[in-house]
């Protein structure tokens, strides 16, 4: 059975973000390995460079004071050559156009530098020069103004989607490692928690946790948080004899999570459990509902491990996906849903009647045709045969039960799989209710007109293993028959059809 378009791009589009979800993670994992900011930041774009597949990744920060932006930061695959070196004091003037889009909200995406030939031949010839095919790139920000930009040149054309998605996400933690730099040259004391403060914008609550002696810092937890927990925590950030992880972070699932998945949460809290699970992986994660915001992300990161390879600190972080969330269920929704009548659409509606079949459920398949739908367009206009579409699935959806699934096949082609309907009788009272139904349809247009249906029909009775589009070879021949009675119509299949 072939996916629709549909499927196949929400399949694809779940991947991109998987893929690009685990490369930030591996990547920021990798970046807490090193000591310093600058080691984090070179570490974070190589590892992200070589896993995505780019030619060149690089960070520009502006010196707004004499009107120049800096290459700061570069990483190159092999064979790419460096451009560091000559990318210094580049008058901001000649990209002047990047920085009006990203004012506007928007990152630059080129994916064919040809196109800006004409309209930015001064940017064109610097990307030329570079050897840039294509270039994505994002600002950064500092406190609502733009303070550079980050840019990768020839990502693969695949994933352009994909890596646009996560362009804010990388700039955001991209520009807390140079907050922490900057800290870092002021204090190399507080540099360390800093960091980990710095980067948890992204996040709802993050607390360092040292898995040895359970003791932990704050390092961030939003107001909402604090107040459904009914804590003071006036030390936060600080480590106190008493501390005890373990004891809070139940704490925190009692009060947040929502009871049917209390269990799975507190099983994945586990520190007793954590070093096993996190063997050979640069992070756990586990999405729950919580009380306060919908949707939520916790996820455990290991920082760093004895010379004997024994974990010792984690960052245990919560975000909350709502958002996230809804836009996976509607594109998912968009890949089953057939618009124009909400029923599944033939893709959905058939794997979800393989499915039933694969099982042996028992049942009925009904294959529904509008009669003399050609004449209705023709006479009436295509707006009116769409009335009627949508009219005609409004009726079979409420005559079937929740349990049977109903589908649109195309044009006015409907089915219906109606699991455990295996008796002549009850089937025929069926098909007179949904008769009954598209009796009562009146489109205003068609000036009294009635519609009328024929339906084919077969029972499958659960002993052997049938496909789908055998039971719809039978109940199509079925059809067949239908259509040369007048009026609303229903042919069960039989032998010799």
């Amino acid at each position: 059975m072939k996916k629709d378009k549909k499927e196949i791009q929400v399949e694809n589009n779940m991947k991109t973000i998987i893929k690009y979800e685990l490369v930030i993670n591996e990547a920021l994992r990798s970046a807490l390995n090193y000591h310093t900011p600058d080691e984090q930041i070179n570490e974070f774009i190589r590892f992200f460079g070589r896993h995505i597949g780019s030619d060149r990744i690089y960070i520009f920060e502006d010196r707004k004071e004499r009107y120049v932006t800096d290459n700061t930061y570069e990483w190159c695959a092999e064979g790419v050559i460096s451009e560091i070196d000559r990318l210094q004091n580049v008058d901001m003037d000649v990209i002047k156009w990047w920085y009006d889009t990203f004012s506007d909200g928007e990152s630059i995406s080129i994916t064919d530098i040809e196109d800006i030939k004409e309209e930015h031949r001064v940017s064109y010839d610097m990307l030329k020069a570079q050897n840039v095919r294509n270039v994505v790139v994002c600002p950064l920000r500092y406190k609502d103004e733009i303070s550079g930009f980050f840019g990768v040149d020839n990502p693969p054309m695949s994933d352009y989607r994909g890596l646009a998605t996560f362009l804010d996400m990388i700039g955001t933690l991209l520009i807390s490692f140079l907050k922490l730099r900057n800290s870092f040259i002021k204090s190399n004391k507080e540099a360390k928690l800093s960091s980990y403060s710095s980067l948890s914008k992204i996040y709802t609550s993050m607390h360092l946790v040292d898995v040895q002696t359970k003791r932990y810092h704050i390092v961030k937890m939003t107001d909402q948080i604090v107040e459904c927990l009914g804590k003071d925590f006036k030390k936060m950030g600080e480590y106190e004899i008493r501390d005890d992880f373990c004891g809070h972070i139940n704490d925190m699932v009692e009060k947040m999570c929502i009871e049917s998945q209390r269990q799975e949460s507190l099983e994945f809290v586990d520190i007793s459990t954590l070093e096993k699970r996190l063997l050979g992986e640069n992070s756990i994660s586990y999405e729950f509902i919580d009380k306060i915001s919908g949707w939520c992300r916790s996820r455990f990161i290991p920082v760093d491990y004895d010379e004997n390879g024994r974990l010792l600190h984690v960052l245990f972080c919560m975000e909350c996906i709502e958002e996230e969330k809804k836009r996976e269920n509607r594109l998912i929704y968009l890949a089953r849903t057939d618009l124009m009548t909400g029923l599944c659409n033939r893709g959905s509606g058939e794997k979800r009647i393989t499915e039933l079949l694969k099982e042996k459920t028992g049942g009925a398949l009904c294959l529904i045709d509008c009669d003399k739908f050609k004449s209705i367009n023709d006479t009436y206009g295509h707006a009116v045969g769409d009335k009627v579409i949508v009219a005609v699935a409004e009726k079979l959806r409420k005559t079937c039960r929740d349990s049977d699934v109903v589908l649109r096949l195309g044009g006015d082609e409907f089915a219906t799989f109606m699991p455990k309907m295996l008796e002549r009788t009850v089937a025929e009272k069926f098909f007179e209710r949904l008769f009954e139904n598209i009796r009562q349809i009146d489109i205003i247009e068609m000036q009294g007109k009635s519609i009328e249906i024929s339906l084919g029909a077969c029972f499958y009775d659960g002993y052997e293993e049938v496909s789908f589009d055998q039971l719809y070879r039978k109940a199509d021949r079925a059809m067949y028959q239908s259509k040369k009675q007048k009026g609303c119509s229903a042919v069960i299949y039989g032998e010799g059809m």
